[in-house]
């Protein structure tokens, strides 16, 4: 008798094991929502190895695949500094930190000094138009040569470089409209380099602020 009702119940085993695919397929389904097509495509094989199947879930459409916020940030501000008239002192770079936009100080401030140009506030007003779209913290680190400097105002290249890039900061938070909790600013002096002190041209190069958009 005992022996009759176990056999008779040895459906519930399949059903239960059916139910368990099927929640998991709904679950497969729904993290596909949110993952790009790469990813869509090794869940949907792994699930289909599984299962026995190699097209259990359906595949994506490309139109589905996710465009990381970083790449359209990148792709609007190179478009932004190609059309200025400052293109060739305007330089967009990707590092492990973020997306860097290096602007020379003979677009931004006279000689030895850290006012902002007020030819300067156009290029510096478009490039926030885009960024604070973005949540991203940005941060205004400020450079110059190796050429030494001492005025009462500046007596190293580090106060001046610090002064140039909390001058831009301020006035991206004050009149562009960039998030003060999200922006800061630092000065590196003559201690980053981006090219040689021994030409003009390096130097130039190296007398600069850059706009780093933090991961």
């Amino acid at each position: 008798m005992l022996h009759d009702e176990g056999e008779k119940d040895r459906y519930l085993i399949t059903y239960a094991d059916l139910i368990t695919l099927l929640l998991g397929l709904f679950i497969i389904l729904y993290a596909s929502s949110v993952i790009d097509a790469t990813k869509y495509k090794g869940i949907a094989a792994a699930f289909g190895n599984y299962l026995g199947s190699e097209s259990v879930v359906p595949s994506t459409p490309e139109s589905k695949v996710i465009i990381e916020p970083k790449d359209v940030l990148s792709s609007e501000l190179s478009k932004l500094i190609a059309k200025s008239e400052h293109s060739s002192s305007v330089q967009l770079e990707e590092t492990e930190r973020g997306i860097t936009v290096s602007i020379l100080d003979d677009v931004l401030f006279e000689p030895g000094q850290a006012t902002l140009a007020e030819s300067s506030k156009k290029i510096l007003r478009e490039i926030a138009q885009v960024i604070k779209l973005f949540p991203n913290d940005i941060r205004i680190e400020g450079h110059s040569d190796n050429t030494p400097i001492n005025t009462v105002r500046f007596p190293s290249n580090w106060h001046l470089a610090s002064a140039r890039a909390v001058e831009t900061a301020y006035y991206l938070i004050d009149k562009e409209g960039l998030d003060p909790d999200k922006t800061s600013s630092v000065s590196y002096g003559e201690y980053k380099p981006k090219d040689t002190n021994i030409t003009p041209e390096g130097r130039a190069k190296n007398r600069r602020v850059d706009l780093v958009i933090l991961k």
